[in-house]
């Protein structure tokens, strides 16, 4: 449906962006990588860590736990093989 369910930081190389793409496809099927968190107003989110520990994408601010458990559960799915759109152009 196109809708953004975790977004990354920015790129400045090609390689580097393609790298952490590979990495967000690996870890996505890790539960454990999978930090659950909340906002500072208590709005759940996630965070999704490589295995060194390093934050490789951040989920959108959630209504409720159970929509971010669903958040999840769509990037764990869909990551593998999601569409790349190189806008690079």
């Amino acid at each position: 449906n196109g809708q953004t369910i975790l977004a990354s930081e920015g790129y400045k190389k090609k390689a580097s962006c393609m790298n952490g793409i590979a990495s967000v496809r690996k870890n996505s099927q890790e539960d454990k990588r999978f930090e659950r968190t909340e906002t500072k107003t208590g709005k759940p989110r996630f965070n999704l860590k490589a295995a060194n520990g390093q934050v490789i994408g951040v989920s959108e601010t959630y209504e409720s736990t159970s929509a971010r458990d669903n958040g999840i559960a769509s990037v764990m799915k869909n990551a593998p093989e999601a569409k790349v759109d190189d806008q690079t152009g």
